[in-house]
């Protein structure tokens, strides 16, 4: 516990720098490392391709990059991404050397799919506002995961899915609900406060949007976690990697984010016309 609260304390700050106070930029950065990392820990975890990780790797680094650099232009790279993938396929096959069809979707998942749910977090740093609105996602799930682990300390009883995550409960299920929409209403304060100050010039948060995007948001979280936790389960790994000292590694920490990131960004886009 604390080596979790010593990471939090480090991690928090940093992460205000990064993608608040610096431009958009280093947020494209922040997030190159972490989906490198992240497609890195997946490929392992899986025991796929293992001659063709590093490429792995480095395409999933390039998807924020491009992305920050050119949104026009990002289908050609993952388009170059995915056919380059299947030539390398096609290759081996030919020197005898196949290589299975769920390394190759594990390498689709890790190289492409992932950095792309990852790099809604710089979509919202582009936004109008952007600077406070990409938090929405880690809002949402630090007050999910916060209210999810005191509800099932508390109050759990009925197992959620024990297969999958023997330690999760329905009444923590319903408290990350809750939690999600708590969190939601701390950033409506954070950026009524910094309105009045005249920083925040971005569009404000409806009651109906907090609720809306912290239930939802919520669920996909939970849906996040559980996810990854399949994998693990699968492949019988206890963590990603080793990262982050008591929390595991890049997708230990942020699997839930993959999935409200994508969701938070698509729903402000409506609600704001906004892209």
């Amino acid at each position: 516990m604390f080596k979790r609260v010593m990471v939090a304390v480090a991690g928090i700050p940093f992460l205000f720098l990064v993608l608040c106070v610096l431009p958009p930029l280093a947020t494209a950065i922040l997030l190159a490392v972490m989906c490198a990392m992240a497609a890195w820990e997946l490929m392992c975890a899986v025991q796929a391709w293992p001659d063709k990780r590093r490429a792995i790797t480095l395409c999933a680094g390039l998807v924020p990059l491009w992305l920050h650099l050119d949104q026009t232009l990002t289908l050609f790279l993952l388009l170059l991404i995915l056919f380059t993938m299947f030539l390398a396929a096609i290759l081996a096959y030919e020197r005898q050397a196949p290589v299975p069809f769920t390394h190759l979707t594990a390498a689709v998942f890790a190289g492409i799919i992932l950095p792309l749910m990852l790099s809604c977090l710089l979509r919202l740093r582009q936004l109008p506002g952007g600077q406070a609105l990409v938090f929405t996602p880690l809002c949402i799930c630090f007050g999910s995961d916060s209210l999810a682990l005191f509800a099932g300390m508390l109050f759990g009883k009925r197992k959620l899915a024990p297969r999958v995550s023997p330690k999760k409960t329905v009444e923590g299920g319903v408290g990350g609900l809750l939690g999600g929409v708590a969190g939601m209403a701390v950033l409506k304060g954070a950026l009524a406060l910094l309105a009045r100050l005249s920083w925040y010039q971005g569009p404000s948060l409806g009651w109906r949007t907090v609720i809306l995007l912290g239930l939802l948001g919520g669920l996909a979280g939970e849906l996040g976690d559980l996810s990854f936790s399949v994998i693990k389960r699968e492949f019988d790994v206890k963590d990603y990697g080793k990262l982050l000292p008591g929390h595991g590694g890049v997708l230990d920490r942020f699997d839930s984010v993959a999935f409200v990131a994508p969701l938070v960004w698509t729903l402000l886009s409506v609600f704001y016309s906004v892209r």
